[in-house]
C-alpha cells in the first residue's frame, strides 16, 4: 500500500494539516462496509440471504402495491427491493420504520420486488433493522464485531465507539465557499453522536432494536480514513478466506443486477452493474447506454463511491491486476467536471 498524494488541512481552525490515516464522513462507501456485516452474518448463519426479511421483523416490511411479495436481503443490498428515496431516510431515533413505510412515496407502485433497479438510501437503515432483529444487538455494536475488530479498522458509524485519537483526527468538511458542511469537532466529542429523537432528545436507552435502523446512518455515517479504506480494498484483493470466504467475496462482487436498457434507473449510464453492496464498473459487454468506463481502460473494477458534504469519495479494485485506489476529496463543487460520484450517491 502506497500513499499517492495528500494535501490541505483536516481543519482551518487549528491549521492541522491532513494526514492518511485521519478519519473522514465517507458517505456511500459505508454501504459496501455495511455488505460485508451482513456476509458475515451470513456465514455464521444468523441471517439468510433469499429468506423474506419478515422473518427476522417484528413488524410488516412490503410494497403496498404487492402486499404478497416477500422482499429478501440480497434486493435491498442490490437496491432492487422496491425502496425509493422518496420519504426522508434519516429518520430520528424514536421514529418507526414500519410506520414511515407505509408512505407509498416510499415504494416504488410500477414494480415488484426483484424486477427493477433504482439506487436508494433508504435500503440501508432497512437493513441495519434486520441485522439487529437478527441479532439482538445495536447496528454499531454489530459493525465494532463483525467488521472493524476483525480487520483492525479504527472506524465508526456517527462517531459514537470511535477512540478520542479519532476524534482528535476528524476531518472537517467543508463547502466550496469555505462553510463549515459536516465535523468541525476539533477534538471533542458531538453532544449527540447519533440521530437524536425527534424532541431532541439523545438517549440511547429509548433506542429500540430492529424498529428504526437509520440513527447510526448506516447509509453514509461511516468515519474511516484513507488508509483503513485501503486495507478493505486489500482483503478483497487477497480474497484468502480469511475475513469472508471466498464465495462470500464472489456473491457481493457478481452482479446481481446488469442494466439491460429497460429494467432500471441508470442515472444516465453511471449504474449498469451492482452486486451486494458493490457497485461493479466496466463490466464486460454492457449496454451501449452505460458510461461507467470510469478508469478509461476497459477493465472491469468493484467498489464503491460516496458524495455527501461536498466530499466525492471512492474505494475501487481491479482483480486481475490485482490493485486498487482508495481516496477522497473536500470542498468539491456540485458541477464538478469529475462528473458523478466515481472520481452522488448519498
Amino acid at each position: 500500500m502506497s500513499v499517492s498524494a495528500i494535501q490541505g488541512f483536516s481543519n482551518r481552525t487549528t491549521g492541522r494539516a491532513l494526514m492518511p490515516d485521519d478519519p473522514v464522513r465517507i458517505a456511500s462507501v459505508s454501504k459496501l462496509f455495511v455488505a460485508l456485516a451482513v456476509m458475515r452474518l451470513v456465514e455464521s448463519e444468523q441471517l439468510n440471504l433469499d429468506a423474506d426479511v419478515n422473518d427476522y421483523l417484528d413488524w410488516n416490511l412490503r410494497n403496498p402495491a404487492f402486499p404478497d411479495d416477500p422482499i429478501t436481503l440480497t434486493q435491498l443490498l442490490s437496491h432492487q427491493s422496491g425502496l425509493r428515496d422518496g420519504i426522508n431516510y434519516a429518520l430520528p431515533m424514536d421514529a418507526l420504520l414500519e410506520q414511515e413505510l407505509r408512505d407509498p412515496k416510499a415504494w416504488d407502485s410500477q414494480h415488484r420486488s426483484g424486477e427493477n433497479f433504482a439506487y436508494a438510501n433508504l435500503n440501508f437503515p432497512v437493513i441495519a433493522a434486520i441485522m439487529e432483529a437478527a441479532t439482538g444487538k445495536r447496528f454499531d455494536q454489530i459493525m465494532q464485531g463483525e467488521v472493524f475488530k476483525p480487520l483492525k479498522l479504527n472506524a465508526c458509524f456517527n462517531w459514537i465507539n470511535c477512540r478520542d485519537t479519532e476524534i482528535e483526527h476528524a476531518v472537517t468538511l467543508y463547502r466550496p465557499n469555505g462553510d463549515v458542511a459536516r465535523d468541525d469537532l476539533r477534538g471533542k466529542r458531538e453532544a449527540c453522536e447519533v440521530v437524536p429523537t425527534s424532541d431532541g432528545s439523545c438517549d440511547l436507552s429509548r433506542y429500540q432494536l430492529g424498529k428504526t435502523g437509520s440513527i447510526f446512518s448506516p447509509q453514509g455515517g461511516l468515519r474511516i480514513s484513507a488508509v483503513d479504506l485501503a486495507k478493505v480494498g486489500q482483503m478483497f484483493l487477497r480474497d484468502d478466506g480469511e475475513f469472508l470466504s471466498r464465495e462470500s467475496i464472489s456473491k457481493m462482487t457478481d452482479p446481481q443486477w446488469v442494466y439491460d436498457g429497460g429494467n432500471g434507473d441508470s442515472e444516465d449510464g453511471y449504474f449498469c452493474a451492482y452486486g451486494m453492496g458493490v457497485h461493479v464498473l466496466a463490466l464486460g459487454n454492457r449496454h451501449k447506454r452505460c458510461k461507467d468506463n470510469a478508469f478509461g481502460d476497459n477493465m472491469t473494477y468493484w467498489g464503491h463511491s460516496g458524495e455527501a458534504y461536498s466530499l466525492k469519495s471512492g474505494l475501487w479494485m481491479q482483480p486481475l491486476l490485482g490493485k486498487g485506489t482508495a481516496f477522497f476529496r473536500t470542498e468539491v463543487p456540485e458541477n464538478d467536471p469529475a462528473g458523478h460520484c466515481i472520481y452522488f450517491c448519498e
